[in-house]
């Protein structure tokens, strides 16, 4: 395949081939099969960066174990809001998901989801009665009516027996457990979804760097584009243009020069990983068991200790230890930090470095951590790891967003942001977490808001066949929400 776009215009130009692009590409191709579609990937495959499955922890993200989604008030209160609604996102992606297998339009989910039960284990008083009180604060809701809770080291052992095993002392211990918990890897599935997009005549580029982004005298966007091996340059005009290109979206939105872009800012955070495939000590392990974090640290550095599965095989995934580099994308380049630099962002960067100079203490420490340290720190979850069994590797690259606030002038938030022009002619996806497990429910959201007509008056009812429950809260219906998960979970196969 030739790097310049065999066509000179397209209806959608999606910048990117990771979960995000691939989930727009695939629902497009789903409500407006008559639209021309047109993919580029600065990479020679699909889903290499954040979506590979060594890049992420390949939770199925629905808040059933990440404590960071449920901190504790002052008082010591915990509040269900922000658990509910990301699982009830998660929801949303698993009927999509099962819609395109039921349809025959990607392959076995056992190449992408897993049944992978997901816990929360902590250690200590005060943790332990966090956990409990969360739990109380959970159980009641019908998407974790199925949560258990215990403090019995017996029990905690039978749900995950290495987080017991060798363990010394007395001390107080909790858990929660979620059967229902899930593994995705998303390389797998973003491959999948992209195969049905060219199936349906969407155009597929790999070795293309997208270099500039601009505003045609006509209102269309031209997107400049680059080969990477040759050199060789060209373009293509877009109605649409999704730029999902994970950390290398800032870049390419501010490029764009809509007045949206102005003001944000982004911060990578580098990660690595402690893999372990020996088969036998991977047997003894079926979990996802997630800690709390460490005082300054970032949501995406709690410690968990994972089943995975890759290419159908299971490998056990400890981590991530957080580090620093300025790359934007783990193939990206050190510059891209210093060349995100604007006069409208670097205030809101400024301010929001200051208000995290505890994240900056908690980096550089992660970043001195000897190998010998960071073996002793997965023995607390795993205490007869043996560091000889592990291979230390490098996850992707996160960048989190940095943004204007009016109190403190800039703040970084953890999380995901939908960016669209007013016109709704260019949106970009920026963040982290949960990311890849929302995709579906952030691409619905980008399309309601680019394509408000054509969303209420032509896309509702066949994105309703698509995902049935869009627009009602699963937590609300209880009926549903059963009949849902249990429906989804045949298709998938998931027991």
């Amino acid at each position: 395949m030739t790097f310049i776009s065999q066509t000179k215009e397209a209806d959608v130009v999606l910048i990117g081939g990771g979960i995000m692009s691939a989930t727009l590409g695939a629902m497009l191709s789903k409500i407006e099969p008559n639209w021309s579609i047109a993919l580029f990937e600065r990479l020679d495959e699909l889903g290499l960066e954040s979506s590979g499955p060594w890049n992420n922890a390949g939770t199925g993200h629905s808040a059933l174990c990440e404590l960071n989604y449920t901190p504790a008030a002052k008082d010591g209160t915990v509040s269900a809001d922000k658990a509910l609604a990301i699982n009830e996102q998660f929801q949303l992606s698993r009927q999509f998901w099962s819609h395109l297998v039921t349809e025959g339009q990607i392959g076995s989910p056992k190449t992408f989801i897993n049944t992978v039960p997901h816990m929360s284990f902590v250690m200590g008083e005060d943790h332990s009665s966090y956990l409990r009180t969360r739990y109380e604060a959970l159980k009641p809701n019908a998407l974790f009516s199925s949560m258990e809770f215990s403090e019995d080291r017996d029990q905690i052992a039978e749900w995950a027996p290495l987080i017991i095993k060798g363990r010394q002392g007395s001390g107080r211990l909790a858990a929660t457990r979620a059967a229902e918990g899930t593994d995705v890897d998303f390389g797998a599935l973003t491959k999948d979804l992209v195969k049905f997009l060219s199936g349906q005549g969407g155009e597929v580029n790999f070795g293309t760097d997208v270099t500039d982004v601009q505003r045609g005298s006509d209102g269309k966007w031209v997107i400049k584009l680059k080969h990477k091996s040759s050199g060789e340059t060209g373009s293509i005009k877009a109605r649409f243009v999704f730029i999902g290109s994970g950390g290398g979206a800032l870049h390419l939105l501010q490029r764009s020069g809509i007045p949206e872009s102005k003001g944000y800012g982004g911060f990578p955070v580098s990660g690595q990983f402690f893999r372990c495939t020996n088969e036998e000590i991977a047997a003894q392990h079926s979990a996802k068991v997630y800690g709390q974090a460490s005082v300054g640290a970032p949501p995406m550095s709690v410690p968990h200790l994972d089943t995975r599965y890759v290419a159908g095989k299971k490998s056990l995934l400890f981590g991530p230890y957080a580090g620093f580099s300025t790359n934007f994308l783990k193939a990206g380049s050190l510059w891209d930090l210093p060349l995100s630099i604007r006069p409208s962002n670097i205030y809101p960067m400024l301010a929001a470095g200051v208000h995290n100079l505890g994240l900056t203490k908690y980096l550089v420490t992660e970043v001195l951590k000897s190998r010998s340290s960071k073996v002793s720190t997965m023995q607390e979850y795993f205490p007869e790891a043996n560091g000889e069994d592990w291979e230390l590797i490098t996850a992707g690259q996160r960048v989190q967003i940095m943004k204007k606030d009016r109190k403190q002038g800039g703040v970084l938030q953890f999380g995901t942001e939908v960016i669209t022009s007013s016109d709704g002619s260019i949106g970009a996806l920026l963040g982290a977490s949960p990311g890849a497990s929302t995709a579906v429910p952030i691409m619905l959201e980008l399309l309601q808001r680019c394509f408000p007509r054509e969303f209420k008056l032509q896309w509702q009812e066949k994105i309703k066949e698509m995902i049935p429950t869009f627009g009602v809260k699963l937590n609300d219906n209880p009926d549903l929400a059963a009949e849902t998960m249990a429906k989804t979970a045949a298709t998938l196969q998931l027991s």
